[in-house]
């Protein structure tokens, strides 16, 4: 009986199996408006067979390639494998957009499984040789093909990408390779977990009322909300999402509890417990370490390097050095000035890291009259964004108009179609704002689908923007810091070198370009951010509609150099870090805090300041694609100081100007050399100097 029982049991299961793959969304094109992710009938359950079939489905792809009994071409090697794996491109985009911004325990226990199958499957394709010698030998013959410039790069990426996966391994060495790379994806999604986790356990909970002394009305209504919303009626709540901890950090006069909300951020990762990160990061490290050697790399820096404009170890560490002396020496000089109020004001105490929001707000309220919250009221969410859109409309002449009947995962999203100024179709580009326990901090752009051109037809880009920005209350709408303002331009500057994108093959499309250029689109939309002209479009009161105020304006400008030295400082030091880690030559698991407390020595980061982000928390390097590349950022400001000199000169809305950065720069992917790129926009490499006149450094 008991047998027969467990043959029905089977044979059920057998039958909902089937029943799960017939219905699922991914198993057929996309019946939405631009072929859009069905999310509205897309469930946890079609995921792992749709990785299952996608999985399926390239390996015969590949192996049809491998064993083409033609001779090799660039057609049918090269552009055949760009074109191969359309399903598992699908599947692997959009589930793991989702596990970054919509997760739960079955997404993330997916997400384990997956992400070894995923790093074997790849792998194994690097690591073909009958597909290796078919690569080797269309690069043999390159020169008489006549290819085009994209083409030529392509073959190239293609052709290091089998010599970095290791196709000229011995058969020892590349199982060795496989097992390193199964066990790195494991760890990674690990580690982001367990931030993920450790942000959502923390909460200051504030009962006594005199315990808000000194916060913002519209900070603590929010707090109440978040109280409200957790069960703890009648008190107020604080959470490590930055837009409840910086305020908080900002403005509360209670000491004691900024120094408990500012190390529970701190210690994240690294409280010895569960969801404890030392030991797995310094696994990371040995194994990155390991399979550097194994590819013939002294360190992972010069593994990862080679493909990045900086190209070796020692120009990354001459760049940060060279901005760290005036920025240190900057920082000291704010230090003492926040030292020197807590003085004046008769505190008995040293000035710590908790304590520098505190006193720098008040400082810069005290010498600039300006404080945080006298900006807010002009940065209402909505009106950002229209700026945002509107920046894009003077600048290339698009439009985006919302659609609120393409379907979404979360009803925080909007979506939006981007159109050409002539009404053509451009794209598709997501946005969810708002913080929630499922979604990772930080802020970043994504691509549910890349643009490409396929048989004579282009296949248009579907983008995400997604941030942790603050949240509208009961009695206000979402009204950003200026910092959140910066971040939403950033990272719409991401989503339109998504949108913009005009290549052939996705291998190349949108930002699959080097790590230390990939910012440039998107930092240079930061500059007009506080310029005059363009807080005048989208800077206005959320009551009365009013535009930020010309002396409102002068105070700003007349603060932009204020706490330079700090946030360049922590950043610099965040940046030394992941160097730091990354040019370890000895593959025994280090002493994660002994390491990081020399690596700050190292530098003479003064104790009042924190490296912007912990080891045991730094996503970048340890969960996502930024190892040995955090530096990114600051190369690009380089960058983009140099290129919005351009539109200084012919003003900051010139079409002309801003038509050249698209065609040269935002448009052309990964398709030609970075520096090649930006000197043909330009007409020169870039100079240090508007960046140091920027921060104040000159």
């Amino acid at each position: 009986m008991k047998r027969r029982a467990f043959f029905t049991l089977t044979a059920l299961l057998l039958l909902l199996s089937i029943s799960v793959q017939a219905q699922n969304p991914f198993f057929e094109e996309f019946r939405t408006p631009f072929k859009v992710p069905p999310f509205d009938i897309i469930k946890e359950a079609h995921y792992l067979p749709a990785f299952q079939e996608g999985t399926k489905r390239h390996q015969v792809e590949i192996e049809a390639i491998a064993n083409n009994p033609e001779s090799p071409t660039f057609q049918n090697t090269i552009e055949a494998l760009d074109r191969s794996g359309d399903l598992l491109d699908i599947v692997n985009n959009v589930f793991f957009a989702m596990n970054s911004a919509n997760t739960n325990e079955e997404m993330q226990e997916i997400a384990k499984t997956v992400g070894p199958q995923l790093s074997e499957h790849f792998d194994k394709i690097r690591l073909n040789d009958k597909l290796f010698q078919r690569v080797k030998a269309v690069c043999r013959e390159k020169d008489d093909l006549n290819l085009t410039t994209e083409e030529e790069k392509l073959l190239e990426e293609y052709y290091n990408e089998f010599i970095r996966g290791g196709a000229d391994l011995n058969e020892r060495d590349k199982a060795v390779l496989i097992e390193i790379n199964k066990e790195i994806a494991v760890l990674i999604l690990k580690f982001g977990e367990n931030v993920l986790k450790e942000n959502n356990a923390f909460e200051l909970v504030i009962d006594n009322e005199e315990d808000l002394v000194g916060l913002p009305e519209a900070v603590v209504a929010g707090a109440s909300e978040t109280a409200a919303e957790r069960g703890y009626e009648g008190k107020w709540v604080f959470t490590l999402h930055k837009p409840s901890m910086v305020p908080f950090l900002q403005y509360s006069a209670k000491r004691d509890l900024r120094e408990k909300i500012y190390r529970a951020y701190l210690n994240r990762g690294d409280n010895d417990n569960e969801w404890d990160n030392k030991k797995i990061l310094a696994k990371i490290v040995s194994l990155r370490v390991k399979k550097a050697n194994l590819l013939g790399y002294k360190t992972h820096a010069h593994f990862v390097l080679e493909e990045n404009m900086a190209q070796e170890p020692d120009k990354v560490y001459d760049l940060l050095r060279q901005l760290w002396k005036p920025a240190l020496k900057k920082a000291k000089e704010e230090a003492r000035l926040l030292q020197k109020m807590i003085d004046e004001e008769g505190g008995d105490f040293k000035l710590e890291s908790w304590d520098w929001w505190y006193y720098a707000e008040k400082v810069k309220k005290a010498k600039y009259d300006l404080d945080e919250e006298s900006l807010k009221p002009y940065f209402q969410l909505e009106n950002v964004i229209q700026g945002a859109f509107t920046l894009a409309n003077k600048l290339y002449g698009i439009t985006l108009e919302e659609r609120p009947d393409l379907p979404k995962y979360h009803e925080d999203v909007r979506v939006f179609e981007v159109k050409e100024a002539d009404g053509s179709h451009i794209g598709i580009l997501y946005t969810d704002y708002f913080p929630r326990e499922s979604k990772r901090g930080g802020a970043w752009m994504g691509a549910y689908r890349k643009q490409s051109k396929r048989d004579g037809k282009t296949i248009s880009p579907v983008i995400c923007n997604v941030g942790n920005f603050s949240k509208p209350t009961k009695d206000k709408p979402a009204l950003l810091s200026y910092d959140e303002v910066l971040t939403l331009f950033h990272e719409f500057g991401h989503g339109l070198h998504g949108l913009f994108s005009n290549c052939t093959y996705r291998r190349l499309s949108g930002t699959e370009v080097a790590t230390d250029f990939v910012e440039l689109p998107s930092q240079i939309m930061e500059n007009w951010v506080s310029e005059p002209e363009m807080l005048a479009l989208y800077a206005k009161h959320y009551r009365t509609g009013e535009v930020i105020p010309w002396e409102l304006v002068e105070k700003m400008k007349k603060a932009s150099h204020f706490n330079q030295g700090f946030a360049l400082t922590e950043y610099l030091a965040a940046s030394f870090l992941d160097m730091d880690w990354h040019t370890v030559t000895g593959t025994e698991e280090l002493d994660v805090n002994k390491f990081e407390r020399q690596s700050m020595k190292r530098i003479g980061l003064i104790p009042e300041i924190i490296s912007r982000y912990r080891s045991t928390y730094f996503r970048h390097i340890f969960a996502n694609g930024y190892s040995a590349g955090y530096y990114s950022y600051i190369w690009a400001e380089v960058l983009d100081a140099d290129a919005f000199e351009a539109f200084k000169e012919k003003g900051i809305f010139d079409r002309k100007t801003a038509q050249s950065f698209r065609d040269n720069i935002v448009s052309r992917g990964g398709t030609e050399d970075p520096m090649t790129l930006y000197v043909r926009f330009r007409g020169a490499e870039p100079k240090i100097d508007a960046l140091l006149e920027r921060r104040g450094l000159n």
